[in-house]
């Protein structure tokens, strides 16, 4: 019985030495042991380990590095200063007893010697708690657990059907596909440990370790720069430029982190891709960290994602993929270096980043974007180095934006036109606001309103626009050097298309499942031989839903800005007719302000679900390739974000009483609802309330406090859901419980962390504020300054979400941001054309210039209120229309004044348009047309003036193609050395 056990130990390489004692309970001669029973001597240190050949040995200690066996204490109780893991691996005790006794709590094996490289975790089934909690049951665990492996082997019926609880088809399946998939992982080469019960209940983890070879290995495959011995010395520039960047540099010194990453090197070395026949080239004299952990990880991902994990069932025929999306494994994430905080916290990469980045305390200081990247990858630098650049420029932009501001506070009394609105002396009567309820008013009660215009609607407003549209361009060009230069000192200057489509583009799971069920559905036996792929047609279904489910989602967003103006005409209408006396004070700033308070919970309501529609639409499409599904996701989600988000603007920049009439002859909506009139200064005020209220509201509730809460409330739910075992719960009291959660490995604990869900909701946050910031600057100069208070914060909370709320993402190489730099190069330009409109057709600039240049008659603008207000009879009001009181101040009106371009009723062709406004509509459409052209070859010069690639760079770049060349020829001519001396003995 016990050499047939030991047979089957040996043939599935799973040992426990105590627990196989306590079955066999008797000594079996050296010579009867079977390999399993050697295998325990070995690990134990008995005398049989000498007899033993080495390379027995060896195959031992191959054959315990990679397979495992979960084993609880004998008691199921916790010792408080124990704390190793529950699962024990098999592995060579004596290569450091210490280890075992010691376990680090970073992120290593039981040994305490190989790194975690990687981490798979798994739901367990867990049996009934009366089976937990018999000490009969404690002690024959493992005998149960060998019962039921051989039951599952075999017949898979449970031995014990009263003590060992059904494993449903489903979780036995599950199981079975684990089995495969790890078994194909260990063909690879990677070494694995299982901790099947550990402190979470209910959760099993499966720990990976890429030996040294295999890192050789997959480094040369993913052609991977490393360092070579051969370094050059970096000079530095001794142009105006450089010295000027220099100076600068050690000016803001004390701005630095305190990180190595970030200190200049004198010199550097060359790198070349990884080669196993060329490792003189490199040196490897500490192979501990020659590839750092964030490599590591990478490689190890790459070839989870490679493995197959069975060729019988086409929906696991991608790897780890298919796993994740079936529940086969719950969540696959790299481990973190170590703890941030605490007495067990040791230094470490992660530590740093939280000490100089991810504290509210560092604001101040600029970001270790080196560090980020050697942690995070390439990608999450490169946002990070991004959000950097991008507020940096909001600096310049955010004084110029205050100094238009001031200047606006600073001209209020000096501007003519509002003088004229405030002035008594004009006495000019106004037509009503609504029908019948609203009566007649006098011009000077919009006094406030035409003084707050000013502020933002000035000269100053039309130079901070071409500003803006030069700072955009300026950005651009500036974060293209910043990016070439990142991409030099990381060594991804070669980084190119067809490396990122052979190695980061795999297809994705969903993809081949797709193809896989379109070739079993073929029967045409003349095209067996083709290759099968997913063609236009196939995707033609899921194309045309996508376009009407884009269609229907924007009409909803229309249909609620359309119901969100109803509202504002319905409450100003209300507030008019109530008799309170406080009632009608101030009516159109409490409609402004409320109606932008509910654009803004509509926005911010729909943008969760239009990001969820998003992707699910994006689903359905099935892309081939990871890069494909993410473009198209962003295409979406942005399309439907920036209509949610800037409808209720346009509308008020462009629609909002340009579809008014006139008295007399108004245009009504769904029945009696008149639309709404702009002020008398115009639309523009509204329009800085809803920018304000929506850039203000969406970045302190949406960007701060979802961000803030979201990962804490997952976080606690997780803790919630993956509790402590509840026996220990039961033994230890809740101090007992706080310490225990200490003691925890670094891969558990990780495990608390938020998912990371990738940049993308990262990146979308700060292309709608840079939205917001280029195309309305017109009318809100103090969204640039709103917009790098914000983002300062947003750097450092974004910096506490990856390295304390988040587990640690896959490092993915990337040498540029993607789509989203041709998102902000669209943006940028159709800003030049939005200011130009809003300067244009929203704001008082034009009229003003044509009154003063060609109506006014002293050349200034005395008179100018006048002349933009036309008269109305108001005997010419249809039936029903007229205002109750047809009285002001105790006299009847027999005109009223309204503001717009209009024949007078005197005229022969009354309240038709006047010959002003065709010479005004004229002046707009050609300011348009010159300030777009004007401004587009500002853009262009200053785009062709500055080059991508900074000087210093480009020579850097070919001084290392130099060296390279030279050190390639040295190798050919080493390789050919022994040859010619071998022909010249011959």
């Amino acid at each position: 019985m016990y050499d047939f056990l030991g047979d089957i130990f040996a043939r599935h390489q799973i040992i426990c030495c105590r627990c196989w004692e306590t079955m066999k309970q008797t000594t079996v001669p050296e010579e009867n042991q079977t390999g399993l029973e050697r295998t325990c001597n070995l690990q134990t240190g008995c005398p049989a380990q000498r007899t033993i050949s080495h390379k027995e040995e060896d195959h031992c200690i191959m054959r315990k590095s990679n397979n495992y066996w979960p084993v609880p204490s004998e008691e199921n109780q916790l010792d408080m200063d124990n704390t190793k893991d529950n699962s024990i691996a098999m592995k060579s005790l004596n290569a450091d007893d210490r280890a075992l006794l010691y376990p680090k709590l970073g992120p290593y094996f039981e040994d305490g010697q190989r790194r975690v490289d990687y981490v798979l975790t798994y739901q367990i089934a867990k049996p009934t708690n009366i089976w937990q909690k018999s000490p009969k049951m404690k002690e024959n665990n493992f005998i149960r657990q060998i019962q039921r492996t051989l039951s599952m082997r075999g017949s898979r019926a449970p031995l014990q059907p009263k003590e060992v609880p059904d494993i449903t088809s489903d979780e036995d399946d599950k199981q079975n596909k684990r089995e495969e998939f790890e078994k194909n992982l260990l063909e690879t080469g990677l070494e694995l440990e299982k901790a099947d019960e550990c402190k979470i209940a209910g959760i099993g983890f499966l720990k990976i370790h890429a030996p040294w070879a295999v890192l050789c290995r997959e480094a040369e495959f993913m052609k991977l720069k490393m360092p070579t011995n051969k370094v050059f010395e970096v000079k530095q520039a001794s142009n105006i430029v450089e010295k000027i960047r220099m100076f600068i540099h050690k000016v803001t010194s004390p701005l630095h982190p305190k990180v190595n990453t970030n200190k200049q090197e004198s010199v550097k070395s060359l790198c070349h891709p990884f080669s196993t026949k060329k490792k003189h080239l490199f040196d490897l004299s500490d192979r501990e960290h020659f590839f750092d952990s964030k490599t590591r990880s990478s490689i190890v991902y790459e070839l989870l994602k490679r493995t197959k994990c069975t060729q019988k069932d086409p929906m696991y025929s991608m790897g780890l993929s298919s796993l994740l999306d079936k529940d086969v494994y719950t969540s696959a994430y790299p481990p973190h270096d170590g703890d941030i905080e605490g007495v067990q916290a040791v230094p470490n990469d992660r530590k740093t980043l939280y000490e100089e980045w991810a504290s509210y305390c560092v604001f101040y200081k600029y970001q270790p974007i080196g560090l980020i990247r050697k942690y995070f990858g390439d990608k999450v630098g490169l946002y990070f180095a991004w959000l950097g650049v991008y507020t940096q420029m909001l600096i310049p932009a955010a004084i110029v934006g205050v100094i238009v501001f001031l200047y606006g506070c600073a001209t209020v009394d000096d501007n003519i036109p509002s003088m004229e609105i405030c002035d008594p002396r004009n006495n000019i009567t106004m037509c009503p606001l609504c029908d019948r309820a609203c009566g007649y008013w006098k011009l000077v009660a919009a006094c406030g309103t035409a003084r707050a215009s000013h502020l933002f609607d000035n000269p100053a407003t039309v130079f901070f626009s071409i500003f803006m549209a030069l700072w955009a361009v300026l950005f651009m060009e500036h974060w293209k050097r910043r990016q070439m230069r990142l991409n030099y000192v990381w060594d991804l200057t070669s980084f190119g298309e067809e490396e990122e489509e052979e190695h980061k583009d795999n297809n994705r799971a969903e993809y081949e499942l797709r193809v896989m069920q379109k070739a079993m559905r073929r029967v045409d036996t003349d095209s067996k031989n083709e290759k099968v792929k997913l063609t236009c047609t196939d995707r033609l279904p899921f194309y045309l839903n996508t376009a009407a489910m884009m269609a229907f989602m924007i009409t909803v967003t229309f249909v609620i800005v359309f119901g969100v103006v109803l509202y504002r005409i319905s409450i100003k209408t209300a507030l008019e007719i109530s008799t309170s006396a406080g009632a009608g004070y101030n009516v159109r700033a409490t409609v402004k302000t409320t109606a932008a308070i509910i654009n803004l919970i509509v926005i911010i309501i729909l943008d969760e679900i239009y990001g969820a529609i998003a992707r699910w639409l994006t689903k359905l499409e099935v892309p081939k390739t990871d890069k494909s599904f993410e473009e198209r996701l962003i295409i979406k989600t942005f399309i439907l974000k920036f209509v949610n988000a800037f409808t209720p603007i346009v509308y008020l920049a462009f629609f909002r009483g340009r579809l008014v009439g006139r008295p007399g002859n108004y245009l009504y909506v769904v029945g009696s609802y008149r639309m709404e009139e702009c002020a008398h200064a115009g639309c523009l005020m509204e329009l800085c309330i809803q920018l304000c209220i929506t850039m203000l509201g969406k970045q302190l509730i949406q960007n701060n406090l979802f961000e803030i809460a979201k990962p804490k409330l997952k976080k606690m739910l997780r803790k919630k859901t993956s509790e402590l075992d509840k026996n220990q719960q039961e033994e230890l009291d809740k101090n007992q419980q706080e310490e225990l959660i200490k003691t925890l490995q670094q891969h558990e604990k990780d495990h608390f962390l938020g998912t990371f869900v990738g940049l993308n909701p990262e990146y979308m946050e700060m292309i709608i504020q840079f939205g917001m910031v280029t195309l309305f600057v017109a009318s809100f100069p103090l969204a640039p300054l709103f917009a790098l208070l914000n983002n300062i914060i947003e750097i450092r909370l974004d910096a506490k979400k990856f390295v304390m709320e988040f587990r640690r993402p896959n490092a993915v190489r990337a040498k540029n941001i993607g789509i989203w730099y041709k998102l902000l190069r669209g943006l940028s330009k159709v800003a030049v054309i939005v200011n130009a409109f809003v300067i244009s057709f929203t704001s008082d600039f034009i009229p003003r210039l044509v009154y003063q240049y060609m109506y006014s008659p002293d050349g200034t603008m005395h008179g100018f209120v006048n002349h933009s207000l036309s008269y109305f009879n108001v005997s010419d009001f249809q039936p029903g229309t007229g205002p109750t009181q047809p009285t002001i101040q105790g006299q009847k009106v027999e005109l009223c004044r309204y503001k717009d371009y209009r024949e007078p009723p005197s005229s022969s062709t009354p309240y038709d348009f006047s010959k002003e406004f065709w010479a005004i509509l004229a002046a707009r459409l050609a300011f348009v047309v010159v300030f777009q052209n004007v401004v587009m070859l500002m853009r262009d010069f200053v785009d062709w003036l500055i080059p991508d690639i900074p000087k210093d760079i480009s020579l850097r770049i070919h001084k290392e193609k130099v060296l390279m060349d030279d050190l390639m020829k040295e190798e050919h001519e080493r390789k050919l050395a022994p040859q010619e001396i071998h022909n010249r003995k011959s």
